[in-house]
């Protein structure tokens, strides 16, 4: 399995307020490196984030479908697995692309274990893209931080999760919009991910940053921050890329 992690796919964009097909991200070369991977006439797979919002599953499966031809990659079918149709999940070794959306990461994470995922992926070789909530599912252990009212301060909220273990990088997407975001009253970023940084390391990507994992070695594209242990420090810059 070849794997790209990153903050956002592209695909879609809104006008008047309503979301249309668009070209999926260029950044830092993503689609580059997508295509570089990606064969004729793919068969796609995309599980969703949110396995009961049908209406947003059906506009991501929209403007995805459409996104491909904009974007130079064929399909020949792509589909969407989420609480209505969840028994698709057994045509996954058929597939040559497995595309794990955003969203509410401990609710994805729990139709992940629903449809057996973590197993399904085993000895499966295609080609796995993550984007946000999904990106951050892939861990082994999920940084699961939180992000809807009342969560920072719930007592019995878990940070940490079980995850698919397609690598041990700790993502938290979308750096450059939530830096200075509040939530519960506490700071995201200086207050709540500062201390849950302790013992751990978070890699923060801005959208159009993302990781590449190949063979066993994790590459990473694009401006990206590490915290940990309660401090930050910039590790990539854009039009750059390190190992990790």
């Amino acid at each position: 399995m070849k794997a790209i992690l990153t903050s956002a796919l592209g695909g879609q964009i809104k006008i008047d307020g309503k979301k249309v097909p668009d070209k999926l991200l260029e950044t830092n070369g993503q689609l580059m490196t997508i295509k570089s991977f990606w064969k004729a006439d793919s068969k796609v797979m995309i599980i969703c984030g949110a396995p009961e919002d049908y209406e947003k599953n059906d506009s991501i499966l929209f403007c995805l479908s459409e996104a491909f031809p904009l974007s130079d990659l064929s399909a020949s079918e792509v589909m969407m697995c989420d609480e209505r149709n969840k028994e698709i999940i057994e045509r996954l070794p058929e597939m040559d692309v497995v595309i794990l959306a955003g969203g509410h990461v401990p609710t994805q994470n729990t139709f992940f274990k629903t449809i057996s995922l973590k197993e399904k992926l085993q000895g499966w070789n295609g080609i796995l893209i993550a984007w946000s909530a999904g990106a951050m599912n892939c861990a082994e252990t999920v940084y699961a931080g939180p992000e809807l009212p009342g969560e920072a301060i719930d007592p019995g909220f878990q940070r940490w999760i079980s995850g698919l273990g397609i690598t041990k990088t700790n993502i938290f997407p979308h750096f450059e919009a939530l830096r200075d975001e509040i939530l519960d009253g506490l700071r995201l970023i200086e207050d709540i991910t500062y201390a849950d940084s302790m013992g751990h390391e978070i890699i923060a990507l801005n959208n159009g940053s993302f990781i590449v994992i190949d063979n066993g070695t994790e590459i990473l594209y694009g401006e990206a921050y590490s915290i940990k242990n309660g401090e930050q420090r910039q590790i990539c810059t854009d039009d750059k890329w390190i190992q990790l």
